[in-house]
């Protein structure tokens, strides 16, 4: 019998935003209105009906164990909008995002995707993930789970040629092999976070943005503020470059909600 838990009066959060605003890339939605997709190991079917979420085939155990970290639901978030809300222009970027949450992520599957993701588009993205995981994770009720460092490190660009992923493969297995000989993923949260981008940026093809997401979306520093060439134009022409003071702790939440209205209102700043 298909089990399901139901958690109610989750305000604010906005399923579709958060799992379709570019922080994660294996989530889609079915006919009926559900999302569906793979993290953590597991698969998920998830729907919003108002203010309550109700999760499809888990128990209230494993929505404790994991669904309750992953979408971040402990946090307070009216608090992060009770603040944005005091400037004025965070006031109107939030009107139609504010539901929007950080997903906690399992950081090597933030890492590796974040890689993918450079120079590319959505679809595009998802694609090659969607190969990546076909071709190398485990086979479980709902699809494939995300194949681990340790299932990557001694293959072969050649044997990721399957993937379609051009110069992206090369980095794809540095990464691998530094994540199971170097780096420690679950020691970097109890380091600075200087430290800590330091650290992921050690590995080849791993820049600024791509550690900052890893940060964010992996490793829960939500004082990180990924910034792309697309991102430094909209903080350019909406702050002048420049988050406002009093949101360093919350920065990547401000963020995803810059990050939306940009992209939703089609802003291109240019000269």
């Amino acid at each position: 019998m298909s089990q399901h838990f139901t958690l109610k009066n989750i305000v604010p959060f906005d399923l579709g935003l958060t799992l379709d605003c570019g922080q994660a890339f294996r989530w889609s939605i079915t006919d009926d209105g559900c999302f569906e997709g793979i993290a953590m190991g597991k698969y998920l079917k998830i729907k919003q009906n108002g203010s309550d979420l109700v999760f499809y085939n888990t128990t209230e155990a494993e929505f404790k164990n994991i669904w309750q970290d992953y979408f971040d639901l402990e946090r307070d978030y009216n608090e992060i909008l009770n603040r944005a809300k005091q400037n004025e222009l965070l006031l109107k970027i939030t009107e139609n995002c504010g539901g929007i949450r950080l997903l906690r992520q399992d950081p090597w599957e933030a890492l590796c995707s974040f890689i993918i993701s450079q120079n590319n588009n959505i679809p595009r993205i998802k694609g090659i993930i969607n190969r990546l995981c076909e071709n190398f994770g485990e086979k479980i009720d709902g699809g494939y789970t995300f194949p681990t460092a340790e299932r990557l490190k001694d293959l072969s660009v050649d044997d990721l040629s399957v993937l379609r992923a051009g110069f992206r493969a090369k980095y794809i297995l540095s990464a691998a092999k530094k994540c199971c000989y170097d780096i420690d993923l679950k020691v970097l949260p109890t380091l600075p976070i200087d430290k800590a981008r330091e650290i992921l940026m050690t590995i080849t093809g791993v820049g600024p943005k791509v550690a900052d997401c890893t940060l964010l979306f992996g490793l829960g520093f939500l004082d990180a503020f990924p910034m792309d060439v697309w991102m430094k134009r909209a903080m350019a022409g909406l702050f002048g470059g420049k988050l406002p003071d009093g949101y360093d702790d919350c920065a990547g939440v401000i963020q995803q909600y810059i990050f939306h209205y940009a992209r939703t209102n089609k802003l291109t700043f240019e000269e």
